[in-house]
Parts: structure tokens; C-alpha cells; sequence
């Protein structure tokens, strides 16, 4: 048995399909599982002091604001079925139009919890390596994001849906 399995044996039998959001009632459960899914990701951080508990708390928080406020309360998504995808539109569209203060300091907080969470699953055999790999390379376009936050405070007159189409939520028409 491998130390990973012995410390996270409730996700063993994980369910993925558990994590489909398609009512109210299911957002209300899945957010419970994600709750339950970075408790793990906390546990395997702290385990045998691979990092405190502050960076392993403020590791959990950047991943919780990203699953549970956007994959699955905004999205209604399966956080096991995202694509990469999801990383750009949150941290270039999402977080900018959601935070009174969105800034790149916050946002690199959300991303590295987002990408560590996403490793996790990958080490508990829960995604693939590809897309975890996938993810993480998103969670790391600073500049990118950078740029994003600073177009959207210079935005003026009929430039916000330049900015958003940019990039879009969801596709959008021409």
C-alpha cells in the first residue's frame, strides 16, 4: 500500500459522477465534497511537514475560491471534468469581474492552490498527468492575467465588450 493511499483511503472508492452538478440540491452536495476533497489536500501538504499549516491553509483557500465559486457554483461544473480552459476564463474574465480589487498578488494565491489541488488529484490517480499538466501551465500565465486586470481598469466608453470578448466565458457570437 503506498503512503498516499494509506492516508487518503475515502478516496479510494471517490465517485466521480458524485461531483455532477445539474440542480441546486447537487450544488449544495458537491460543495460539501469539495470541502471534504481539500481537507485531503491539506492533510497530504502538512503530512510529515512538507510545508506549514499556514501555506498549506492558504494553498486550500486559493483552490476552495476556484472550485466553489466558479467550477461548481458559477459553472456547475465536475471539477474532474474541466478542461484548462477553465483556468484562463476564470483568472482573465471571472476573478477580474467578480473582485472589487482584483490584483495579480491575490490572483497568483488563487492559481498555486488551484494547481497544487489539481497535482493532488494527479498523485491520488484521480486525473490524468496530461491535465494536470494542462492546468498547471494556465496557472501560470501571469502576465497574461496581468495584462488582463490592467486592460479591464482602462476600459472607457463602449470598450467593455472588446474586453470581454478577448476572452469569453462562454463562446460568444461574432
Amino acid at each position: 500500500m503506498t503512503p498516499s493511499a494509506e492516508l487518503h483511503p475515502l478516496l479510494q472508492g471517490l465517485n466521480k459522477t458524485d461531483y455532477n452538478v445539474q440542480s441546486l440540491d447537487d450544488e449544495i452536495r458537491v460543495d460539501k465534497l469539495c470541502v471534504d476533497l481539500l481537507r485531503h489536500l491539506y492533510q497530504d501538504l502538512t503530512r510529515q511537514n512538507r510545508v506549514s499549516p499556514e501555506q498549506a491553509g492558504a494553498c486550500c483557500q486559493g483552490a476552495d475560491y476556484f472550485l466553489r465559486e466558479f467550477i461548481v457554483g458559477e459553472c456547475r461544473e465536475n471539477l474532474f471534468a474541466i478542461e484548462a480552459l477553465r483556468i484562463r476564463q476564470f483568472a482573465g474574465h471571472w476573478y477580474i469581474i467578480r473582485t472589487p480589487e482584483p490584483n495579480l498578488t491575490e490572483l497568483k494565491n488563487i492559481l498555486s492552490g488551484t494547481a497544487e489541488f489539481y497535482r493532488f488529484l494527479t498523485r491520488q490517480k484521480l486525473i490524468s498527468e496530461s491535465t494536470s499538466n494542462e492546468i498547471s501551465s494556465q496557472c501560470l500565465e501571469f502576465d497574461y492575467y496581468q495584462q488582463r486586470i490592467e486592460d479591464f481598469w482602462a476600459i472607457e466608453g463602449d470598450g467593455y465588450a472588446n474586453w470581454r470578448q478577448a476572452c469569453p466565458l462562454v463562446p460568444t457570437e461574432d
